[in-house]
């Protein structure tokens, strides 16, 4: 019995094989034509996006100086609201911190009119295309400019520019990446050396005002004390902090230096996109649709009829 049973189980599957081959069979057309549209469909998509290129600097963290031993001195600047102790931001998230603060983007979009250099408008005659094609390109996108108020502006700028500019680090040699990716590969390297130096310029401001400060609340205690040793003490302090600033503004930029310079992308070394993916990931995936609306078709069909019998 358990053998004729099997054997039964055995014919049933292939039964619902065979329905399911003759299902997919009979409405192969219907396969085809969907799969073809979608395809077809997708090549148009792929062929309408412009190239996008990658401009990329690869900096090291500059060697920050070892923390001096204070004494009683940090509780001495503590009365001033100075704080010499504790640890400090590295130089990777010393800048993702000021790339990725809204209060700076704002200012790079005010300052080098980023709003309009990011515009399809202003980067038209730099973009490239597949084949060199770019008509249907133009057929979707129209010259006709929608009013917008200011904050929208600044908004929608702000956004494109977080998706444009990117900052990684490896962990394991300290190297810090920072690239730009626009339709316009002139562009791009334009707007990442804007970045890194007004980056790591705000850095260095606000050190250095911090630093200032310091040194200013310094001498006045020097003036004000007339133990020798603390005098001593505070003469070495304000020394290796005069001697910083000079070394911060040594530098081209500030806590990094570059390991490569920003270049101009090849017009054959895009980034973005990928177009052959994209065509055959919408012929799977449009295979697969097709299938699987062939087979739903088929069970509402097969409900119908089994309700009027």
């Amino acid at each position: 019995m358990k053998k004729d049973q099997a054997s039964n189980c055995i014919e049933e599957d292939e039964i619902d094989l065979r329905e399911l081959f003759a299902t997919i069979w009979s409405n192969k057309y219907k396969i085809i034509i969907f799969t073809f549209l979608v395809t077809s469909l997708s090549i148009i998509y792929a062929l309408s996006i412009p190239n996008s290129y990658k401009s990329t600097v690869v900096l090291a963290p500059q060697e920050q100086s070892k923390s001096m031993s204070l004494g009683g001195l940090s509780a001495l600047a503590g009365m001033a609201g100075i704080n010499l102790g504790g640890g400090h931001m590295d130089a990777f998230n010393s800048l993702k911190t000021i790339i990725d603060d809204y209060g700076f983007e704002k200012m790079m979009m005010y300052k080098y009119d980023l709003n309009k250099k990011l515009s399809n408008k202003y980067m038209d005659k730099s973009l490239v295309f597949a084949f060199g094609y770019r008509g249907i390109y133009n057929f979707f996108h129209s010259s006709k400019k929608a009013k917008k108020n200011k904050e929208v502006i600044e908004y929608n700028t702000i956004k494109k520019l977080r998706k444009t500019v990117s900052i990684s680090d490896d962990k394991k040699s300290g190297a810090i990446t920072l690239s730009v990716m626009l339709p316009d590969r002139f562009l791009a390297k334009k707007i990442l050396q804007d970045y890194l130096k007004e980056s790591t310029n705000y850095l260095r401001k606000i050190d250095m005002r911090d630093l200032n400060k310091k040194v200013k609340y310094y001498k006045n205690e020097l003036a004000n004390t007339s133990d020798i040793e603390l005098k001593t003490q505070i003469s070495q302090l304000i020394s290796a902090l005069v001697q910083k600033r000079v070394l911060s503004n040594a530098s081209e930029y500030y806590i990094v230096k570059e390991i490569t310079k920003p270049e101009v992308a090849n017009i054959k070394n895009k980034t973005k996109p990928k177009r052959s993916l994209i065509v055959i990931v919408a012929f799977i995936t449009s295979i697969i649709l097709a299938i699987f609306g062939v087979f739903f078709m088929e069970f509402l069909k097969n409900t119908k009829e089994e309700d009027k019998d």
